[in-house]
């Protein structure tokens, strides 16, 4: 099994990125996907969730209204779109999957974590 993060890097507050995870070794469509973030000195938070088929997307309220989650089951692939970051976005952002229908918001629900991609965001 392997999730694999990309897309992080330097960003100035207000500027957009996007995060994909490649994933492999595993059923993806039979899992729930997720994203959290990890920032130094913190609890691993989370960031939003996207149900095995897309149909269900879930965000934390820090992020609502910035961040966007969408997969593409046919590459095994899901994404994070942010836009309008700020400095507090800061973080080591990672991508999980939950073998679930239901999704879950709690980093302890997830079978499997990728290794992080370091985003920094500037003032």
């Amino acid at each position: 099994v392997q999730l694999v993060e990309s897309g992080g890097g330097l960003v100035q507050a207000g500027g957009s990125l996007r995060l994909s995870c490649t994933t492999s070794g595993f059923t993806f469509s039979a899992y729930g996907m997720g994203w959290f973030r990890q920032a130094p000195g913190k609890e691993r938070e989370f960031v939003s969730v996207i149900s095995r088929l897309g149909l269900n997307t879930e965000y934390g309220d820090s992020v609502k209204g910035r961040f966007t989650i969408s997969r593409d089951n046919a590459k095994n692939m899901v994404y994070l779109q942010m836009s309008s970051l700020k400095p507090e976005d800061t973080a080591v952002y990672y991508c999980a999957g939950r073998r679930s229908k239901v999704v879950s918001k709690t980093a302890v629900d997830y079978d499997y974590w990728g290794q992080g991609t370091q985003v920094t965001v500037s003032s």
